[in-house]
């Protein structure tokens, strides 16, 4: 069963469990689930990678979609994440502004030095949360959303995410989680979501995110 943390006739805010789509596709993904426990249409409005979890909302009408689309074209949606890196920031916090170029044959992004044919401008804002052993708790506040950005921004900088393998940071659970999603409901009512994150990999910060609660 997937965790609804809310839902209504327009739409359903969910804890998206890591390795699972949460675009439509082959086998069992997270839209396919929704329908079959919540019944009737399920559109997803964005995405997360099948390797990270965390809070995620998806429409459960075409206006709804369209509306909650529309936000996310305006701005309008604020997602924080959570990740723990191997190695430490060089500031406590601070802004990444890349291009980012995505490989769709290999699925991989890459920082790019010049503006081209299918490069994107990706921005964050990070905070350093904690250290220990060698890694780091971040949290992060996307301004774009752009393919891997989290994962790429910080593997270019020597900092990958742990577990992350296809940019450096190793085998294991990929430590990148959907920690707190706002937006506003199409009728225009704020709406506000956070989830811990859970799996082994997080147990190290058990402490720091107890206190974000």
């Amino acid at each position: 069963m997937i965790d609804i943390l809310y839902q209504d006739r327009e739409l359903a805010v969910c804890r998206k469990p890591a390795g699972l789509l949460s675009q439509d596709g082959p086998g069992d993904t997270l839209p396919s689930l929704l329908r079959g426990q919540l019944g009737g249409d399920i559109f997803p409005v964005h995405r997360l990678d099948r390797e990270a979890g965390g809070v995620m909302v998806f429409a459960r009408t075409s206006r709804a979609a369209g509306a909650l689309s529309g936000a996310i074209s305006r701005g309008e949606f604020r997602k924080e994440y959570l990740c723990i890196a191997r190695g430490r920031p060089e500031a406590e916090e601070g802004s990444y502004r890349d291009l980012l170029l995505h490989d769709k044959v290999r699925n991989k992004s890459f920082v790019v030095q010049r503006m081209r044919g299918g490069v994107k401008e990706a921005l964050l804002d990070y905070r350093l949360l904690a250290e220990r052993d060698g890694l780091a708790l971040v949290l992060v506040r996307l301004h774009t959303g752009r393919t891997h950005q989290i994962r790429v921004q910080f593997a270019s900088r020597g900092t990958p995410l742990v577990g992350d393998g296809k940019y450096g940071g190793g085998s294991g659970g990929m430590a990148l989680w959907s920690w707190a999603l706002a937006f506003p409901h199409p009728n225009g009512k704020p709406m506000a979501f956070q989830a811990l994150p859970e799996g082994e990999v997080w147990i190290r910060f058990a402490g720091e995110l107890s206190v974000l609660k």
